[in-house]
């Protein structure tokens, strides 16, 4: 229970500590956007819109005041939900955002799970092979997927498995014709509550070559961390007193080591969740993936500054709330964070 508790704490000042960074990010966004060679006033109206009707939107949207005031008109709107309005699709942005929001979250989810998963039984299986040709090969392999981007990555997937070898769809999130009742909003849960098989299956097909490209590109790191990590604690003095216990190597590895040796990589894992989110921008367009990065992706091709607005501080608050919580696992991991 104190545990607990310590853990509640931490995690509440780190949460505390990202509202003053978080309100930077919102400063430097909103000019950097208001500075643009672009008049939301007009984006927002018909193009048949006469002069003095741009010049009442400016009015009521507030741009004829100095910048300070347009940010706290700005805020004050979005503390409440009111992110403005698209100037492209002519709606609510909040609503927008919202309706992309489960996909893109559904993307990265999956993408993560499939990067730990491959980089920690790399990192195992290349530890394990320490001293081998394998695992120099390992290595090398883990160098050259990490050169390479996600977009790059995607690309590849689509020439190998959508075109060379036609395995997976390189498109969308359902085959044609399909439909699944909504529940969660979250397209591979709902696919599964439906009971059918075959939509579940579409679901799955859909997304393995975005999950594929965002995975590999960076389970590579988990893999050297892991790596490292395994070698550092092997070097410590319960290491070697668990061998003369007379611990097998597998005991050792799975019962000692490893549950030291992950921190580094739970650390990770939460500081780069950000750099995952945001990584969605080039391959959700790739694939035609319906979230939140081929939303930015069009909204910054027409200009819809409410809409970059909202997106950008999707992806800041993100990053920062799962840095926090990085930290309160390593709290909560490390008996030495405790105890100092």
């Amino acid at each position: 229970m104190a545990l607990i508790k310590a853990v509640i704490r931490v995690i509440g000042r780190r949460l505390l500590a990202i509202v003053p960074v978080f309100a930077v990010v919102t400063i430097l966004v909103f000019g950097a956007l208001r500075i643009l060679p672009v008049d939301p006033a007009q984006m927002s109206l018909p193009p048949s819109a006469t002069i003095q009707q741009v010049e009442d939107k400016r009015e009521e949207m507030g741009l004829n005041r100095p910048i300070w005031e347009q940010y706290t008109i700005w805020f004050k709107r979005a503390v409440v939900g009111d992110l403005g309005v698209s100037s492209q699709y002519r709606m609510s942005t909040a609503t927008i955002v919202l309706e992309r929001l489960p996909a893109t979250i559904e993307l990265v989810m999956c993408s993560l799970v499939f990067a730990v998963f491959v980089g920690t039984v790399g990192g195992l299986l290349i530890f394990s092979a320490n001293g081998t040709p394998f695992a120099s090969v390992g290595m090398m392999v883990t160098s050259a997927v990490m050169a390479l981007p996600d977009f790059l990555l995607a690309l590849l997937f689509i020439l190998l498995f959508g075109v060379l070898l036609p395995i997976f769809p390189v498109n969308g999130r359902l085959d044609p014709g399909l439909q699944v009742p909504v529940h969660t909003e979250f397209l591979l849960v709902d696919s599964l509550l439906t009971g059918d098989i075959k939509i579940f299956a579409s679901a799955l097909n859909h997304i393995a070559l975005p999950v594929m490209a965002l995975g590999l590109a960076f389970s590579p790191t988990i893999v050297r961390v892991l790596h490292s990590s395994l070698i550092n604690t092997y070097q410590q003095s319960y290491i070697r007193q668990a061998r003369l216990r007379g611990l097998s190597d597998r005991e050792i590895l799975f019962g000692q080591a490893l549950k030291n040796a992950i921190l580094p990589v739970v650390i990770l894992v939460g500081t780069q969740f950000g750099g995952l989110f945001g990584g969605t921008l080039l391959v959700e367009m790739i694939f035609s993936f319906p979230g939140l990065g081929n939303l930015m992706v069009k909204a910054m091709q027409t200009a819809d500054l409410s809409v970059i607005m909202a997106i950008a501080l999707i992806y800041c608050a993100t990053t920062l709330v799962f840095n926090s919580l990085a930290d309160a696992a390593a709290y909560l991991l490390n008996p030495k964070l405790r105890n100092g």
